[in-house]
C-alpha cells in the first residue's frame, strides 16, 4: 500500500492524542485482511455460545447429567459475560488494543479445551464461565476496533464486516458443529474451536494494527453512572435491551413454534433463510449506516415487526412463513451493527464503556428473552411468541423516533 494510501488518525481523537506518536496510519480503504480477522473473532465468541445447543444429548451423556442440565452451559456463558463485561472493561481500559483482543482470544483457546477435555460437570460448567468472560472483553472491544481501522466514511462498513460472523456461527457454524458432533464425537467440535482460535492468533499479529487504549486522567471515568449521563446512551441501551429481548424470545422457541404449524421438519431450512437474510441485511447496513444510521434503525424495528405480525396470524402457508422469515433475517442481521456504531458515536471518548453496557445488556435481554418466551410458551401457546415482538417492537420504534438528536441522530457526525 502506498503512502498515498495512508493518513494519520485525527489527533483529536480522545483515546489516541496522548500516543500520538505511537498511532499507526489510517488507511483510506478498508483493510479487509485486518476485519476479516475480527470477523472470525466474532464467529468465533458467537459460535462458541450457542455450539452446545447442538451437541445436547451426547455431551450430557458424556458428563452424566440431564439434557437440561447441559444446555445450562449455554446460561453459564451468558452469565461470565453479564457479571464481568463491564469491570473488565474498565479495568483493562489502558491495555493496548491488540493485547486485549490477543488475551480475549487466547481465553477462548484454553475454555474451549478444556470443555473438550472435561469430563466433569463442574469443570465443564467453570469453563464456559470464563468463555462468556473472555466473550465480555472481546464484544466490548471489537466494534470499536473496526471503527478505528477505517476512515470515517467507511467506519459503519467496517463494523459489518466484523459482525458478519454472527449469521455465519448461527446459520453454518452450529449445524457444523452439530454434524462434527455426530460424525466424529462432540469433543472434536470444540477442539475444532480452539484450532480455529489458535490460528487466528497468527493472523492477528499479522494483520491487525495496534493501538492504545484510554489513558487514565484527571477527571475522565469510563465507569457506568458517568457514561450514562452522555447524551444517546441512555436510549441506545433501552433500544438495544428491547429489540434482542424480542429477537430472542421468538427465535429460542423457533422450532417449537414451527411444529406448531405442521412445519417442524423444515427447521433446518428455515434457519438457513434467516441466516441468508441476516447477511443481506448486513449487506445493506454496510453500504449506507454513515449516512442512514436513523432510517436503518427504523426499518429494521418495522422490518421485525412485520414479521412478528405475519406470524402472529398463525398462517398455514408455508410460503408466508418464509417470507416473514426472510424479512425477519432483513431486519435483525443488520441490528448488531446499527447498535454498536449508534453506542460508540452516542460514547464519544467512553465508547468503550458505551460497548461494554450494550454487551451486558445483550446478554441480559438474550437470558431474559429465553426465561419470558419459556413463561409464554407454558401460559399461553406458541402463538404468544409473535405477538410480544409487536409489544416490545412498539416502545422500541417510540425510543428510536424521539432519540433524534442523541442516540439516533438524523445525521451521523463523520468527524
Amino acid at each position: 500500500m502506498s503512502s498515498t494510501d495512508l493518513t494519520r488518525e485525527p489527533s483529536c481523537a480522545p483515546d489516541d492524542s496522548p500516543h500520538h506518536a505511537e498511532t499507526p496510519l489510517r488507511p483510506q480503504k478498508l483493510p479487509m485482511p485486518a476485519l476479516l480477522a475480527l470477523a472470525t473473532a466474532v464467529f468465533i465468541t458467537s459460535l462458541t455460545e450457542t455450539l452446545p445447543a447442538g451437541l445436547l444429548p451426547s455431551m450430557s451423556a458424556d458428563l452424566g447429567v440431564s439434557e437440561s442440565a447441559t444446555g445450562q452451559t449455554v446460561t453459564m456463558y451468558a452469565l461470565g459475560t453479564v457479571l464481568t463485561a463491564i469491570p473488565l472493561s474498565t479495568a483493562t481500559a489502558g491495555w493496548r488494543r491488540r493485547r486485549l483482543l490477543l488475551t480475549a482470544m487466547a481465553g477462548f483457546a484454553v475454555a474451549n479445551t478444556v470443555t473438550a477435555l472435561s469430563m466433569y460437570y463442574p469443570l465443564t460448567m467453570a469453563a464456559r464461565f470464563a468463555a462468556g468472560v473472555a466473550a465480555g472483553l472481546a464484544w466490548a472491544l471489537l466494534a470499536g476496533y473496526a471503527r478505528r481501522m477505517a476512515p470515517a466514511h467507511l467506519q459503519g462498513k467496517a463494523i459489518a464486516v466484523a459482525m458478519a460472523g454472527i449469521p455465519v456461527a448461527l446459520s453454518l457454524g452450529v449445524p457444523a458443529g452439530s454434524f462434527i458432533g455426530k460424525v466424529v464425537n462432540w469433543q472434536a467440535a470444540f477442539l475444532l474451536m480452539t484450532g480455529l482460535t489458535l490460528v487466528l492468533l497468527g493472523w492477528v499479529l499479522a494483520t491487525v494494527p495496534d493501538y492504545p487504549g484510554t489513558p487514565r486522567r484527571k477527571g475522565y471515568s469510563p465507569s457506568m453512572p458517568s457514561t450514562l449521563k452522555v447524551p444517546g446512551v441512555g436510549p441506545v441501551l433501552a433500544v438495544t435491551f428491547a429489540f434482542v429481548c424480542a429477537h430472542t424470545i421468538l427465535y429460542t422457541y423457533i422450532s417449537t413454534f414451527l411444529d406448531d404449524l405442521g412445519m417442524g421438519g423444515r427447521t433446518d431450512l428455515v434457519l438457513l433463510l434467516f441466516g441468508g437474510a441476516s447477511l443481506l441485511g448486513i449487506w445493506a447496513v454496510g453500504s449506507l449506516i454513515n449516512r442512514r444510521l436513523r432510517t436503518l434503525m427504523v426499518t429494521s424495528t418495522l422490518l421485525v415487526a412485520v414479521a412478528g405480525g405475519v406470524l402472529a396470524l398463525r398462517s398455514e402457508a408455508p410460503a408466508l412463513v418464509y417470507v416473514a422469515v426472510a424479512l425477519w433475517g432483513l431486519g435483525w442481521g443488520g441490528a448488531p451493527t446499527l447498535l454498536q456504531t449508534a453506542a460508540g458515536d452516542a460514547g464519544g471518548e467512553r465508547a468503550d464503556a458505551a460497548q461494554a453496557m450494550l454487551v451486558t445488556l445483550w446478554n441480559v435481554a438474550m437470558a431474559g428473552g429465553g426465561v419470558v418466551g419459556g413463561i409464554l410458551l407454558d401460559a399461553l401457546g406458541t402463538e404468544s411468541l409473535p405477538w410480544s415482538v409487536l409489544i416490545l417492537l412498539i416502545p422500541v420504534l417510540a425510543v428510536v423516533l424521539a432519540a433524534r438528536t442523541h442516540g439516533f441522530p438524523a445525521r451521523r457526525s463523520m468527524d
